[in-house]
């Protein structure tokens, strides 16, 4: 049995489908105004871990993610930049989807774009004004705290202790209350051509809303798992809550999952402080290192980033890779009970600890001493092919979860590749995105080969 930390009941609970047979997910998104951070990216990486697992543990898995691609930072950076909103926020909308197949991580069964959302936001914020829960202003629709009796239970803050302007309060429209939020706001000169008509005025949706609309729209009423970093617990979660139950009467999410922040050397990441990074400023590492990297501290931990350990995981990843490679070169021979036992052991141990909120550092431990175990084997003459094969196949079957190990080994590019790369690039070069994406979802799912792109031109490996 899968057992996970709850935010809301702050337990670690058994989890398990409403249904019994479908865990509906759904994972806060990017907003698509720059490149992802690596602390972003560790967030998107451990919701994978779990979305891959569930799946390894025979559950079928439904997971929504949206896309923020209209915000104000969106409209206030693509003005800077001197392009349309929705140009600006394709290009970064595309980059984060390449960053995704960098690090291995499963598309969404269904991205969802914010803007795309605009008439559902719409039908819920009307209901929250019919229902007394949100009031109209000359700036805008706010969602009324006060009149959400709950409101605080998931971060465990209290209405009355929240300082007047305190977080919550990011924006100089009016409102009744400094912590009520934004459902729309009205469309302001700076907003330029972005807005969409409303029954209560011409606009723009506020964030949270966009989730709540979202969730509802393609995973109904009953969510088994919302996923998302310990930054958005609040306000941006505890809105969201407000929202949804408001809108439907009853509680919308069983299970609230979040993973801990990312620091680098002890520090916040900042671009202030010069240790803000991105996966273009780490090319010359290994994606799957960093994914290594990403599950060495526990989900609920923070990690702290450094360049050595990252090179520390690079070293593991090669001694990964060389053990496959080992394997690959055992002499002909059947399989013996010493060798089908040692595998047999190593993956329940795997399921054990996976199953237990997914306790990664715990199961690396686990794998360590699989691998010196396997080489004293190997190295003694007890392991020939059918043993191999026996090993492989439990590599495998775990790396449809960790995505960290090189299964196939090849340094030339077959006729085939050849030509798909090379479309690739030229669609990228005539910036044919969706072409782009899609060929690079080819490459990456059918021929194993992950494609960078840099200032000098796109680098290619097999991962």
């Amino acid at each position: 049995m899968i057992r996970l930390y709850n935010t809301l009941s702050r337990k670690i609970e058994e989890t398990t489908p409403a249904d019994g047979k479908e865990f509906k997910i759904y994972n806060c998104g990017p907003t698509v105004y720059d490149y992802a951070h690596i602390g972003n990216l560790r967030t998107f990486t451990l919701q994978d871990l779990l979305n891959r697992y569930l799946r390894f543990r025979g559950f079928k898995v439904k997971m929504v993610m949206n896309v923020t691609d209209v915000d104000d930072k969106t409209i206030k950076r693509s003005k800077e930049q001197g392009m349309k909103l929705k140009e600006f926020t394709a290009k970064y909308a595309q980059e984060f989807l390449a960053d995704l197949d960098s690090l291995g991580i499963l598309k969404p069964d269904k991205l969802v774009y914010a803007t795309q959302e605009i008439p559902e936001m719409i039908k819920i914020i009307e209901a929250l004004i019919d229902k007394g829960f949100a009031y109209k202003t000359d700036d805008g629709v706010y969602f009324d705290i006060k009149k959400f009796r709950e409101y605080g239970k998931l971060s465990k803050l209290k209405l009355k202790k929240l300082k007047t302007g305190a977080r919550v309060n990011v924006d100089s429209y009016e409102k009744n209350n400094a912590s009520d939020f934004a459902l729309w706001k009205a469309w302001q000169e700076s907003d330029g051509e972005v807005f969409w008509p409303a029954p209560f005025g011409k606009g723009r949706p506020g964030w949270h809303i966009e989730c709540s609309a979202m969730s509802l729209e393609y995973l109904g009423k009953v969510i088994d798992i919302h996923g998302g970093g310990v930054d958005l617990v609040f306000p941006h979660h505890e809105n969201e809550i407000a929202q949804s139950e408001s809108f439907t009467g009853s509680h919308v999410v069983r299970h609230w999952f979040h993973s801990n922040h990312l620091i680098v050397e002890g520090r916040k990441m900042s671009k202030s402080l010069g240790n803000y990074y991105t996966l273009r400023d780490l090319q010359d590492y290994s994606t799957r290192a960093l994914r290594l990297l990403f599950f060495s501290a526990h989900y609920r931990d923070e990690l702290d980033f450094s360049m050595r350990s990252l090179e520390n995981a690079g070293k593991t990843v090669k001694g990964f890779d060389e053990f496959v490679q080992k394997l690959s070169g055992c002499k002909a021979g059947g399989t013996t009970l010493e060798v089908e036992q040692l595998a047999k052991e190593a993956e329940a141990g795997f399921v054990e600890n996976l199953d237990n909120d997914l306790d990664t550092p715990l199961m690396l431990a686990g794998l360590h001493a699989f691998f010196r175990n396997a080489n004293k084997l190997i190295d003694s003459g007890k392991v020939t092919l059918g043993g191999a094969k026996k090993l492989l196949a439990f590599i495998e079957r775990i790396n449809s979860v960790l995505g960290v190990f090189r299964l196939e080994f090849s340094d030339k590019l077959s006729k085939e590749e050849e030509k798909l790369v090379n479309e690739r690039e030229k669609a990228r070069k005539e910036k044919d995105y969706k072409k782009s994406d899609e060929l690079r979802q080819k490459l990456l799912k059918e021929h194993k080969i992950q494609l960078d792109d840099t200032a000098d031109g796109f680098r290619w490996k097999r991962i």
